[in-house]
């Protein structure tokens, strides 16, 4: 099953959701255990094909560590905070977590696109 780990304590993902805006880009790191990162993409891909039927899901790209890396990290684009909470908060979905490999560990944040004047372009 899948654990969720959090890399800045200050704020929660639970926390994040309850903020009212959008669009969000959900970027979640997984850490496969060992041997077993054929059984986390397999369980990742179910949860796409349930995230893109949930509806609100803009886009969404999986990215894998190389040389040897054991990590995935996903990067998903949603209209809005509560279309992202609607899908999470179904008991398919947490039913979809128990298909993760004992040991597998997530680590989702939620982040809105930020303007840098001369370098990037934020939400408007």
């Amino acid at each position: 099953m899948l654990k969720f780990g959090s890399l800045d304590q200050s704020t929660q993902f639970l926390d994040q959701q309850k903020e009212r805006t959008g669009p969000v880009t959900i970027i979640n790191t997984f850490v496969a255990p060992e041997g077993k990162e054929d059984e986390v993409l397999a369980a990742w891909t179910d949860d796409a094909v349930f995230m893109k039927a949930a509806g609100g899901l803009l886009s969404a790209q999986l990215y894998r560590g190389i040389g040897g890396s054991r990590l995935f990290t996903n990067v998903a684009v949603w209209q809005s905070t509560e279309h992202l909470r609607a899908a999470f908060g179904t008991p398919e979905f947490a039913m979809h977590l128990e298909h993760y490999p004992v040991g597998t560990v997530a680590y989702p944040h939620l982040y809105q696109k930020f303007a840098v004047e001369g370098v990037c372009e934020g939400e408007e």
